[in-house]
């Protein structure tokens, strides 16, 4: 197993991850996130794993719904800030611990849930996508799910328009190699650049799950096109605009001729249950998830 690419390493040294949610545009990410988390998530009790949970924005608010949540991250100092949080929480995570999506210490089927919401787009080569996502479903249960964020092969290309980043040859180089191979490598000294990652098209997703055996339940565009809005904080702040931004991005989420409104794509998949039939534990609809 590889390890953590060092630039990967590096940017999440000195990027304050675990407040990223908080902030912009992504807020508007985390709001969509946990609505699609909410619309398809079986019901508690059920354990789920939040592999590269970060700091533990989603299994901290699972934990709290009554969930048995196990976070694994590859960068120690994140999977601290998770130990801290969630010592000071009435549910605490049940475990965390510092690991690689490509090998994870579980046994097998031994999870309802799994949420691979960094991952998959932080692992550039085919290969090792493939190893995660045979690891999850070795470690679901027969009918478990799985919830997936990949990263739009366009997400540099519209946000260089958004923020006006054009201007620097720099990027508009970046954005470039994104378009033509996927590929996102920030040689600049610039953190809201991003760093090392693999852009995907959706025909990509659905051929990798394909070839993983899991079965796609859906594939959604997560921010609709509210990301690209220079107030979208201070839309968001507002009742009336935030439920606007959601209603669109709503509306947009399956809408195949409108690919590149979302930044992120989220997929929901399941784990072909070995008796050749969808067991296992029930759809959550209407779980009580507090945002």
């Amino acid at each position: 197993m590889a390890a953590l690419d060092p630039t990967i390493a590096e940017f999440y040294r000195q990027a304050p991850e675990e407040h990223r949610l908080e902030q912009g545009a992504f807020a508007l990410e985390g709001l969509r996130t946990r609505e699609l988390i909410e619309r398809h998530a079986r019901r508690p009790p059920a354990t789920v794993l939040d592999v590269g949970g970060a700091a533990g924005a989603y299994a901290l608010w699972l934990a709290d719904a009554g969930y048995t949540v196990h976070l694994v991250d590859p960068v120690p100092r994140l999977v601290a800030e998770a130990e801290r949080r969630s010592a000071a929480r009435t549910r605490p995570l049940a475990s965390c611990r510092v690991g690689e999506a490509q090998a994870l210490d579980f046994p097998d089927q031994s999870a309802d849930m799994v949420l691979l919401l960094g991952p998959l787009y932080h692992l550039t080569e085919a290969v090792d996508r493939a190893r995660a996502l045979g690891e999850v479903r070795r470690v679901l249960k027969p009918g478990g799910q799985l919830f997936a964020a990949a990263i739009s092969r366009w997400a540099s290309a519209l946000d260089g328009l958004a923020r006006d980043l054009y201007q620097d040859p720099r990027f508009a180089a970046i954005v470039e190699r994104d378009l033509r191979e996927g590929q996102h490598r920030n040689p600049t000294e610039r953190l809201d650049y991003f760093t090392t990652a693999y852009f995907h098209r959706p025909d990509e997703l659905r051929a990798e799950v394909a070839g993983a055996g899991l079965i796609l339940d859906g594939l959604y565009g997560v921010e609709g096109p509210g990301w690209l809005l220079s107030d979208v904080a201070a839309r968001l702040a507002d009742p009336r605009r935030r439920a606007d931004l959601l209603q669109v991005a709503r509306l947009l989420e399956s809408e195949p001729s409108v690919p590149a409104s979302a930044r992120t794509y989220w997929w929901s998949l399941e784990r072909q249950p070995d008796s050749g039939t969808r067991g296992g534990v029930q759809p959550g609809f209407g779980v009580p998830l507090g945002r």
